[in-house]
């Protein structure tokens, strides 16, 4: 089944105190259809302006993304900046400069409106809205967000969350929402609020599952070396969506294995710059990864 995935397409200018590289395909979405195109076929939605790179559309095209929803538009394609701390861990804004994706509108073409597995990635809620009211009856929405939209826009955000499946946050987005110091004690409060599903990233510890048939903790592979975590939450969750986009059977079956899939396509995006990793990807490459981060959860 197909997967649709809206959200920024940037170029990213990224300083770690190793090395540094300007202007790299970069942006939610991108990351996140790349990473779900190795499970299943994926519709690209963003935005994009007059000096956005050709080789970069052929990046895309190497993935077979379907890029019917990408507008190019005049003027400067969305240019973010940032700078890593020493851990990785920790990273600060530099510049945040727009361009066409100030007014960027996602208006589906007639023959995205059908499809099954829905990414929203991390946009402003109402642009989220504005998507969902253009579907026809899809059968899973993952919804991401930040810090930004539960302090700007937070009325908007809560209404999105009655409408969607799952909500993919962060352990401090998710205390943020709720008020509530502990993570686990904060998944019910989330649950009230709308989302049969809520998934808590937590970075190199792994990540956390609550569903109606309870929690699930997936691991994050062990990696010796990270050279580059940017677009990492959102490859793992476009590798999550589209691993369950390729499995037939109930959602709820097939979601713990999700992300495990998720997390094993994660682990490669942190160890080059960008999508570079990606480019030399291959699907059985995921597959052995996931394998191992089976057999390290297996308790006999």
């Amino acid at each position: 089944m197909n997967v649709l995935v809206v959200g920024s397409t940037a170029l990213d200018s990224i300083k770690t105190p190793l090395r540094e590289k300007p202007r790299l395909l970069g942006g939610s979405a991108s990351h996140a259809a790349v990473a779900a195109s190795f499970f299943a076929p994926v519709q690209l939605v963003g935005v994009v302006g007059q000096d956005f790179p050709r080789r970069y559309l052929e990046l895309y095209r190497k993935f077979n993304l379907d890029l019917g929803g990408l507008q190019r538009l005049p003027g400067k394609t969305f240019h973010w900046s940032g700078e890593y701390e020493i851990n990785l861990n920790n990273r600060r804004t530099l510049k945040t400069e727009l361009g066409v994706f100030e007014n960027f509108r996602p208006d589906l073409p007639e023959s995205y409106r059908q499809t099954p597995f829905v990414l929203l990635g991390n946009i402003a809620p109402n642009l989220q809205h504005h998507v969902l009211d253009q579907l026809r009856r899809p059968r899973f929405v993952i919804a991401d967000t930040m810090d930004l939209w539960l302090n700007i826009a937070k009325p908007e955000l809560l209404r999105l969350l009655r409408r969607i499946d799952a909500l993919v946050l962060n352990d401090s987005e998710a205390r943020l929402l709720t008020g509530l110091d502990n993570v686990i004690a904060a998944l019910p409060a989330i649950h009230r609020l709308g989302p049969p599903y809520v998934i808590v990233k937590k970075g190199e510890h792994g990540s956390i599952l609550s569903a109606p048939k309870g929690l699930f903790l997936a691991p994050a592979f062990p990696l010796a070396k990270v050279v580059d975590p940017t677009g990492a939450g959102d490859s793992f969750a476009g590798g999550l969506l589209g691993y369950l986009a390729s499995q037939p059977g109930p959602v709820e079956r097939n979601l713990r294995r999700a992300l495990i899939h998720g997390a094993a396509v994660a682990s490669f995006w942190c160890e080059d710059f960008g999508l570079a990793r990606a480019t030399k990807l291959a699907r059985a490459d995921i597959d052995r990864r996931v394998r191992a981060l089976e057999r390290l959860i297996r308790t006999t």
